[in-house]
Formats: structure tokens, sequence, C-alpha cells
């Protein structure tokens, strides 16, 4: 559960709330970072300084001048590392334009060069602090203060100086845990700000999932218990599905208004018509009849096009396939016609039902006409989704004769007849073909296992 909520597209809004905290977070923590390893620094520093001064106030304290105006110590700094020949920790007494007076035992023959101090501060009791390079490239702290002896006629200069090493390996100590610190308290917002991001807009995927509900045609209604945020999109997003549905039963309305207003001068007019057995009659019997089918035509189509695009149409499959194979049975029962149904009882259409049927039902019927007594219809899923929808593909297959290749084009076109023998208009299949391409489907035809023509018809399905 957790590996895949975490899992962000780029392109999505969890991905931009979740990088822009994320963003300012990392801006927070480093500056945090920096801000706690510079007072560390400075407190460490000051630390260090603090404790070079105690060791300068003792060996001034410590140092005196004796009857032959010599200075002397009286008694060792309580600090055994100024014992040791360069263990980074000298001292030096020097008076000021003489050469060195005394040192410690650690600087050997070596000594503090204190010219080097000009990046150097002083505090309130004249000690200047600076850095210096020691023996073996050492990196020093020095402190240094200049003192006037009792007895002595020039200044002396007393330096104390200590390896800054120590003090560095500390710090990086510290910054090492700070930035340890810094990382985990940052995975840990991230993890954070990733499921309370999650978390939040968790609604939205039941709004998805329920917009989906209604694409599929399981549902009429944005339904559920939404945030307060969420509510008004969802009363929106309801009224807006209402509405369509008021303006598909407006359109249906004037269409068969139109229908009914057209019809009835057109039957007027043939009737008239057939009273003059002339030419003229004739010739407007035979425009009236093609109106008529015209009309017929084009309100249909424009019917079918305002319900394949209305939100939570949904129509079983299998009821309308075995009903449309028993009324067929029926009508070509002096033929002896057998009729053999396969679908899933679960498959359904994303449409009306009457489209379903007037698609289903040519085929069938075409099938029936030709065949020499046997029809097989089935229908299934198909587990490749077209242009991202889930779609379901009709079968209908014949032991007829059949249709060549080359011809196959001529009878999905409208009016295309291949056998003027056999009854009807020739408008069947190029109503199937145009049915399903409104509802973004396809019809094919090939050859069938039985021997004579498979018409493959795909239609999106029902289905999340």
């Amino acid at each position: 559960m957790l590996p895949r909520s975490l899992h962000l597209r780029t392109d999505s809004l969890a991905f931009r709330l979740v990088a822009g905290a994320a963003l300012w977070s990392s801006v927070v923590l480093l500056a945090g970072g920096i801000i706690l390893s510079s007072l560390f620094r400075n407190t460490v520093e000051r630390s260090f300084d603090a404790r070079l001064e105690v060791l300068l106030g003792s060996l001034i304290a410590t140092t005196e001048v004796n009857d032959q105006h010599q200075i002397v110590r009286s008694r060792d700094l309580n600090e055994t590392r100024f014992d040791f020949a360069y263990s980074g920790w000298y001292w030096q007494i020097a008076p000021l334009a003489q050469r060195l007076a005394l040192r410690s035992r650690s600087l050997f023959d070596q000594s503090i060069d204190l010219a080097e101090g000009k990046d150097s501060r002083r505090d309130v009791s004249g000690a200047r602090y600076f850095d210096a390079t020691g023996p073996e490239n050492q990196s020093l702290r020095v402190v240094e203060r200049r003192v006037m002896l009792p007895g002595y006629d020039v200044p002396v200069s007393f330096a104390v100086a200590g390896d800054k090493a120590e003090m560095e390996a500390d710090i990086q100590s510290f910054n090492s845990t700070v930035f340890m610190a810094m990382v985990g308290l940052g995975a840990g917002i991230l993890i954070a700000l990733l499921i309370q991001v999650r978390f939040g807009l968790r609604p939205l995927e039941g709004v998805r999932r329920a917009l989906a509900q209604i694409r599929s045609g399981k549902a009429t209604r944005l339904d559920g218990q939404f945030p307060s945020e969420i509510e008004p999109l969802a009363d929106e997003i309801n009224s807006l599905l209402e509405s369509n549905r008021e303006v598909l039963e407006r359109a249906r309305m004037h269409v068969g208004n139109l229908a009914h207003a057209l019809k009835t001068p057109l039957s007027v007019l043939t009737n008239e018509a057939r009273a003059h057995p002339d030419g003229f009659g004739e010739q407007a019997v035979k425009l009236a009849a093609n109106m008529r089918e015209q009309i017929d035509h084009h309100l249909a189509r424009a019917r079918m096009a305002a319900s394949a695009n209305v939100f939570g149409a949904h129509t079983p499959v299998a009821p309308t396939l075995a009903r449309l194979a028993r009324t067929l049975e029926r009508i070509y029962a002096e033929r002896g016609i057998s009729i053999a149904v396969e679908c899933p009882e679960d498959l359904g259409f994303r449409g009306e039902a009457q489209d379903l049927e007037e698609m289903a039902g040519n085929l069938l019927d075409n099938a029936c006409k030709w065949a020499a007594g046997r029809v097989e219809l089935k229908a299934r899923p198909l587990a490749a989704p077209r242009k991202g929808r889930a779609v379901f593909m009709v079968t209908v297959e014949d032991d007829g004769p059949g249709v060549p290749e080359e011809k196959r084009k001529t009878a999905l076109r409208r009016g295309g007849r291949l056998d003027e023998t056999k009854p009807g208009s020739g408008l069947g299949l190029s109503i199937v073909t145009e049915i399903a391409e409104l509802y973004g489907g396809e019809l094919h035809l090939a050859d069938a296992a039985l021997g004579g023509l498979r018409a493959e018809l795909v239609l999106p399905a029902a289905s999340e």
C-alpha cells in the first residue's frame, strides 16, 4: 500500500504539492544546518580561545624577573603537552625588540611568528587572538599579550598557542552529526508530506471512481460523502448531468415532432400522386418515398448521435442478443434457420438498447438471409482497450456463400446491394457502420469458419 501511494506522476497535483513543500523544507533545513554549524563553530572557537587565555594567565602569573634582571619561571604550567616536541601546544616569552627569552620544550628550536597575526582581534584586556603556522606546518590558534613585568624596563610578549586540529575535529564531527540529522529529518518530512498529500487528495480518487461509474453506465449521479471543498464540485457535476439528460430528452421530442410534421404531408402527397396514375404521379410517388427514407435516416442518425454521447447509458448485452435470436428464428422458421447465441451474462454495452438492437439485428438479419441453415452469434470482451476505453466484440457468422473480399467494401456502402433477388434496401450494413462509428466502434467483414461471412462489430463496454 505504501510503495504504491508513494508513487507520483510528474504532471500530477500531488507531485506539485509534494515537490513545492519538499523544496521549501530543503531550503529551511539547509539554512538551519548552516546556522547550527556556524553557531557551534563560534562557540568552539570562543571556548578554545578562553582555554588559551587561562593558560596565558597562568604563564604570566608564573613568570618573574630575578636579581640579574633575567626573566625566569617560578614553576611549570599544569599541561604536559608543553613538554613534548612539536605536540601542537606551545608558549613563548620574548621582550620586545630583543631575542626570545623563554619557550616551551614543545617548541624545541622553533618559535611562533607573531607577525602573522594580521587578521587578529583584541579583547578588552588587550589580548590579541590570531591564527599562525607552527612547526611542521601545524595550524595554530595563538593568544598574545604584552605585559610590563616589575623590574624590567621593556614590555614582554607572552604567547600561548594551541593546535586547531582538535577544534576542527570537533567541528567536523558536529557537522557530520548535523548533516545526518538533517537528512533523516528531511526524509521523515518528505514521507510525512507524501502521506499527508495522499490522504488529503484521497476524496478526489472517490470522485474519479464515481465518474467512471457514470461513464460506464453503472450510475447516473455522482453520489458519495465528499469533503466540504469538493461538495460544490459534485453538485455542479450532478447539475450538469441532469441538464444533459434534459437536453437529450428535448432533442428526442423535437426529433419526433419533426418526423411527424414531415411524414404527414408526405403521406398526403403520396396519396394524391397515386390518384393520378400518369408519369408525373409515378415520379412523385418515387420522390416522396425517397424523401421519407432520407428523413428516417437522418432523423435516426441525429437521435443516435445524441444518445451515443449521453452519460450513464448502459445496456445488458446477453438478454438483448437472446431476444433478437428468438425473434429472427421465428421469422425464418420456414427455412429452418438455427441461431446459436454465446455471451457472458455480465457483459454490458455503454449505449442505448435500441441502438444495440438495430446494429445486432441488422447483422443477424443479413446473416439469416444468406445462411443455409446455421448462424452463430457471439459476444466477448476484448482484453486490449481501444482509445483508452474497454470494448467488446459481437461476431455474427453464417454458413452461406459468403462475400468475396473485393466486394466487401461495396456491401458496407450505403445502398450497396450485392444481390437484387434478396429482400432489403441495401442500408443494413451501412447503418450498422454509422451507428458503430458514432459510439467510437467499428465493423469489419471477414471469412467465417462456417464457410460464409463473418461480421465483427467492436463496441464500447460498460465497465470500469
